[in-house]
């Protein structure tokens, strides 16, 4: 029967620095699902974010819309009720109804995760009361 051997630890500079450096390389193949993660939280963001100003402005647009003598102005007041770059990327419908006035407005969000998500819009309206 052969005898057991029993590997003592080895001071540091004496032989046993072969694992020197791993964790480094490890954190740098983790890396990549760490920006992922990342970048789809900021994604996440921006959706929430646009959904939110596009609301704003359908209900500011179906609200200018409704009063006669601003009939006219409800495009220019849905965009300056949104950020610029959101307000940038609207498409705001026209007027829609009778005793209501429905407006909507379609956004495009934009895409950090590099095309993964592809053409995505949010659209969302208002209804108001006509004056």
């Amino acid at each position: 029967m052969a005898p057991i051997r029993i590997q003592r630890p080895t001071r540091p500079g004496t032989g046993g620095d072969r694992d020197r450096g791993s964790t480094a390389i490890e954190y740098l193949g983790f890396l990549p699902v760490l920006i992922l993660i990342g970048l789809a939280g900021i994604q996440l963001g921006l959706v929430a974010y646009t959904a939110q100003q596009a609301g704003t402005g359908a209900r500011a647009a179906a609200r200018t819309a409704s009063q006669d003598e601003l009939y006219g102005a409800y495009e220019r007041v849905g965009r300056a009720s949104m950020t610029g770059w959101v307000a940038e990327r609207a498409r705001i419908g026209p007027p829609t109804g009778g005793e209501t006035v429905t407006v909507s407005v379609t956004v495009d969000i934009p895409d950090v995760l590099l095309g993964l998500l592809g053409d995505r819009t949010v659209e969302k309206s208002a209804t108001m009361p006509r004056d």
